[in-house]
């Protein structure tokens, strides 16, 4: 990790989580502080993405998307997306903050338009046949990847609208997708706590399928790559994150804590050395991914942690 961690002012670092507690915390990374709690009043929160400038931080849970402020000191949120149904379960942000991305279990996936502010319009919708549980944009940024609880994905192609349809297991729900950075690989987990992994882009037109991996015993909630492509983390209701090695899908490392219980979300650090996870137990975690070892506890929370977003870049 670098910068000064102060989280203040568009700083190059941020920790965020969020949870059942209905409140939203920035941290200073590298010592644990608390600097600021925000409040979300409405709901759980389920996803968390801070936007590409830093100076933001947005917020999905049920009915409602929230937008705060990183760098002043206002607890509340300074946007509200309303006239939305049911739980929104995640956002992201279109790499040139030209554009924002949901998916939820209204059974869509829509795209905002942040110029039409204070509103946000929603611009397209991308209907499907479940609830969705999860939406990654690919790092070339002409598609969207929208997992559902039918246990398919949907490759939204944003150029034409057309789509195709990835089944890796059709009894098991899509719980999470990630596309590595350079857009070469893609794994999505399921509810059974397996992993599938597809090949990416090259010769072939259409996703390879390219792993298998049986991950977790029971329920898979989250999978990221690292920023360097060489590693994946899943998380499970096992109460473990395990990273594996993409270049044999080896096991790495199986990080976990006596009173860890769910591990809802995770995110690598820009130099893919450490891992920071969110847990039912209220408590977020800085591991040291090669040596295994928990080097930092972030306590503050009442309730569980579900979702976190770690931003260590300069702005």
């Amino acid at each position: 990790m670098s910068g000064d961690g102060s989280g203040g002012g568009g700083s190059a670092v941020a920790l965020v989580t969020g949870g059942y507690d209905h409140t939203i915390k920035l941290w200073q990374a590298h010592s644990g502080v608390c600097l600021r709690t925000m409040q979300h009043p409405d709901s759980q929160v389920n996803g968390l993405e801070i936007s590409p400038t830093g100076q933001m931080v947005a917020a999905c849970g049920y009915q409602h998307i929230r937008m705060y402020d990183l760098a002043s000191a206002n607890p509340d949120p300074v946007v509200n997306f309303e006239g939305i149904t049911k739980n929104v379960a995640r956002v992201g942000f279109q790499k040139n903050d030209l554009w924002m991305y949901t998916g939820g279990e209204d059974w869509t996936a829509r795209i905002w338009d942040p110029r039409a502010a204070p509103q946000f319009r929603c611009t397209k919708i991308f209907q499907v046949q479940a609830p969705v549980n999860t939406v990654t944009l690919h790092p070339d940024q002409t598609q969207i990847m929208v997992g559902d609880q039918s246990g398919i994905i949907h490759i939204w192609d944003l150029r034409t609208d057309q789509n195709e349809q990835l089944i890796p297991d059709a009894e098991a729900s899509i719980q999470d997708i990630a596309i590595d950075p350079e857009g070469k690989m893609m794994a999505a987990v399921n509810n059974k706590g397996n992993c599938y992994v597809w090949s990416l882009g090259g010769a072939a037109p259409h996703p390879v399928p390219l792993k298998h991996i049986v991950a977790h015993s029971k329920y898979a909630l989250r999978c990221k790559f690292s920023l360097d492509s060489t590693m994946l983390v899943t998380t499970s209701g096992d109460c473990s994150a395990k990273v594996w090695r993409t270049s044999d899908w080896t096991l790495l490392r199986e990080l976990r804590n006596d009173t860890q219980r769910w591990v809802w979300d995770a995110a690598f650090s820009i130099d893919s050395r450490y891992l920071f996870t969110g847990s039912s137990d209220s408590y977020a975690r800085l591991w040291d991914v090669e040596k295994g070892t928990l080097e930092r506890e972030y306590c503050g929370h009442q309730k569980a942690i579900t979702a976190l977003a770690f931003r260590d870049q300069a702005v």
